[in-house]
This record gives structure tokens, C-alpha cells and sequence, in this order.
């Protein structure tokens, strides 16, 4: 009864896709548990790149069933688009293979709009939303007026209930922010047609992820954004309206906790984020530009969903650290170690400073980091390309003490480590648990 969860242990972007492609190889489903279309996975498979948005990474994989789970708000444009995409490459994506939660919540226009509208009302302080609508989704979740995907089952009725919310949003558009709002009889039209495509995926997932589960067969958690941006555990408010930790996948897809196997943190070998909000290791110079890159490769670090750069910076093992924590995680595996190739002297924050007092956890976690600076561990670098590196022992002796002293900072096993942006540049490791 194995269940595997695959979560970002940073502020997302981690390469949770390529991990999620990796271990779905020996997965019968694959879930994805919380967030929207604000979240963004990249999958190289040869000369194909796959950027999915909603799909889990695993339908790559023709063995796999997948599912959107009842913790997700779903863009139904966005998720045809998808869709559409994935059957114009030969991908089988039929409603016997992808299976989308009942109790999944729908994104409409309004909600974009109001997105919109909200970030740009806060005016010199904004969140750095994706502004795909995820937030007031989530809001309208919460207040218990948000819209189902088990709706769409009757596409006239889910038509009126769509028209209706974009009814009520456009007066808080006009009144508040003044500013127009979509038209509901179009929404409705628009998504009418959206249900007529869509109602055949609909079911009641928990009860197929568990049914697998006592089956025997193997469940992968696919994880969105990553621990910081948890909206209880994360950066607040700088954070995303979901739970992508490791239990919010059980919230997700409505399964219990006795069938966790593994949790599996994803962890970039440095630290990136996307938009607003504290980033204490954070680089400003020609070692950020480094990391970054230059944007011609699709590995470059520059956000799926939004396309903006990343701010980028040395490695935080404080923050890691909590992660371990927060979601009791059994294994690290470590991307983009290649990219720290060339750097002369590559660092890890071991702990915090402030007022003279050295912090190697954080006293009220990550909410206020602002106070807060960086100690950092000095290490030598290697110049070596690592892209043809399969074997532990074919690291570079400076790679290897880079990996080991993350270990020791985490108290957290490493098995895995990507040196390359294909499936097979990948460094697996036996290690102790």
C-alpha cells in the first residue's frame, strides 16, 4: 500500500516535474494534491518539452493513470489547453487515463479578474500573484460559495452557477476597484461549452486512489509551489492560498496517513524565487547571473507559468531545515548541481544572525526573515562539466563534500541528484536511513 509524496522543499521551482517523471516510471498514479495553473512543471523527454500547468508530470507515462485532486482549482480553459497540447503529441490523455476530483473548485473569469484587481491595489506592496485567479478561488472555497467540478456533470446548470458568480464579482469590481467586469452571459457560454468537454473526467478520486492503494499498487503525490509558499508554513503573506506540504496531500486526495511510504524533498543545489517577499541568502551580482542564466535554455531560471526571472542565491540550510520538519521528509534529492559548476567558492547558509545571536532554527518560523542575516559555510568549487557524471564517485571530491555537509546541516538522507536537465543525468546514491 505505498503511497510516495513528492513535495518542494523551497519557494517552488525546485524540479518537482523531472523527479515526478523519474519515480511515475515505476508508479501506477499519479495525483496532483493542491494548487492551479500558478504552479508550472518542465519535463525534457528527448527533443520534446512538456510544461504542464494542471496535468501531472506522470502522463508522460502511458502506464499511469493520473488525477487532479479534490485540493486543486482548476483553470478549465487552461486544463483543455493542456490537454489539447499533450493529444497533439500522441499523449493519451482520455477520461480512462486522467481522472479530475468532483470536489476540485473551478476558476472563472471573475476570479482572474478580481486577481488582477487585488495586486494592483496594492500598489507599491504587492504579493507577486501569478494573477491566475488562485487566490480568490481558494476565497470563494473557504466561504463556501465557490463552484465544484461535479457541477459540470449538468453543463446548463454549471453555466448558470458560473454566471451568477461572475454576476456578484462584477459588483465588487465596479464598486470597489472600479473597474469593468467580464461578462457573465459570455462566462457562461464560454464555459457551458467548457463542461460539455470536460464532465466525462469527473469523479470521485479519493475513492479511486485508495481502492489502488489497497490494490497494492503504487500512488505518487505530485507536489505544486513548495514548503515556503504553504500558506500556514510558508513566507506569509508572500505565500500561495494552498497546503503544498507533505499532509496537504492527504487533505488533497482525501486519503488517510497509514499508506505513506516515502517523502521525498525536492531541493534545487541553490536558492530561487519567484516575486515578492524575503530571501535572505539572495544574490544581486555577476554569482546570481550565473545561477540564472541567460534565459536561451529552457533550464534557465526563469518561472514556467509567468516567464519572469528569478531572483537566485546561495543555498539555505536553515530553511531547509524546517522543511525537513515540516514535512517529515525521508529523502532529499538535490537538482541542478551542475549549475555550480565554475563557481570558485559555492556557500550554504548554516545559520542565522541577528543582534549578535546566532540562529540555527528560526523562533517563529519563516514569517519575519527580514531581521535576519545569513552565516554562511565556504566551500571550494570545481570547474569539472558534471553532465556526463552517473556515479557518486565520479563527482568531483568538492561536489561530494558540497552534498555530505547538506546532509549533516538537515539531518536528512541524499539518494539522488540531478546533474543535467535530461531523464538519464542523475546521480543516484546508496545512503543510511
Amino acid at each position: 500500500m505505498p503511497l510516495d509524496i513528492i513535495v518542494g522543499t523551497q519557494w517552488g521551482d525546485e524540479g518537482k516535474g523531472r523527479y515526478t517523471d523519474l519515480l511515475a516510471a515505476n508508479s501506477d498514479l499519479v495525483a496532483r494534491f493542491a494548487g492551479g495553473d500558478n504552479a508550472g512543471h518542465t519535463v525534457t523527454v528527448g527533443d520534446h518539452i512538456f510544461k504542464l500547468h494542471l496535468i501531472p508530470s506522470g502522463i508522460i507515462h502511458p502506464h499511469t493513470t493520473c488525477v487532479l485532486g479534490a485540493g486543486m482549482v482548476i483553470n478549465p480553459a487552461k486544463l483543455l489547453d493542456e490537454i489539447d497540447q499533450l493529444l497533439s503529441l500522441g499523449v493519451d490523455v482520455s477520461p480512462t487515463r486522467l481522472f479530475i476530483s468532483s470536489a476540485a473548485h473551478i476558476i472563472t473569469p471573475a476570479h482572474l479578474a478580481l486577481d488582477g484587481a487585488q495586486e494592483a491595489h496594492r500598489g507599491n506592496e504587492p504579493l507577486g500573484t501569478t494573477r491566475r485567479g488562485i487566490g480568490p478561488a481558494y476565497t470563494e472555497k473557504a466561504a463556501r460559495t465557490g463552484i465544484r467540478s461535479s457541477t459540470m456533470r449538468d453543463p446548463m446548470n454549471f453555466a448558470q452557477l458560473v454566471q451568477d458568480q461572475v454576476s456578484r464579482a462584477g459588483e465588487l469590481l465596479s464598486k470597489i476597484y472600479q473597474l469593468d467586469a467580464p461578462d457573465p452571459k459570455a462566462a457562461a457560454l464560454e464555459y457551458q461549452a467548457y463542461a460539455e468537454r470536460l464532465h466525462p473526467y469527473i469523479s470521485e478520486t479519493g475513492s479511486l486512489i485508495s481502492d489502488s492503494l489497497r490494490e497494492g499498487k503504487v500512488v505518487l503525490a505530485e507536489g505544486a509551489q513548495g514548503t515556503l509558499l504553504d500558506i500556514d508554513h510558508g513566507t506569509y503573506p508572500f505565500v500561495t492560498s494552498s497546503n503544498p506540504v507533505a499532509p496537504g496531500a492527504l487533505l488533497g486526495l482525501g486519503i488517510g496517513a497509514k499508506y505513506i511510504r516515502r517523502v521525498i524533498g525536492i531541493t534545487k543545489a541553490f536558492q530561487t524565487r519567484v516575486g515578492e517577499g524575503p530571501f535572505p541568502t539572495e544574490l544581486r551580482d555577476s554569482i546570481s547571473e550565473h545561477l540564472r542564466g541567460s534565459g536561451k535554455n529552457p533550464w534557465d531560471e526563469f518561472g514556467t507559468t509567468t516567464g519572469r526571472p528569478r531572483r537566485c542565491g546561495w543555498l539555505d540550510g536553515v530553511l531547509l531545515r524546517y522543511a525537513a520538519r515540516v514535512n517529515g521528509l525521508t529523502e532529499i534529492a538535490i537538482t541542478k548541481l551542475d549549475i555550480l559548476s565554475g563557481l570558485n567558492f559555492p556557500h550554504i547558509a548554516k545559520a542565522y544572525i541577528r543582534e549578535g545571536q546566532e540562529f540555527k532554527d528560526l523562533p517563529d518560523g519563516p514569517m519575519d526573515l527580514g531581521s535576519f542575516d545569513p552565516l554562511y559555510e565556504r566551500f571550494n568549487g570545481w570547474e569539472t562539466n558534471l553532465w556526463e557524471v552517473r556515479d557518486w564517485e565520479d563527482l568531483p571530491s568538492e561536489a561530494q563534500s558540497y552534498i555530505k555537509y547538506i546532509e549533516q546541516v538537515v539531518e536528512t538522507p541524499i539518494d539522488s541528484i540531478s546533474v543535467g536537465p535530461e531523464r538519464d543525468q542523475v546521480v543516484l546514491r546508496e545512503v543510511s536511513r
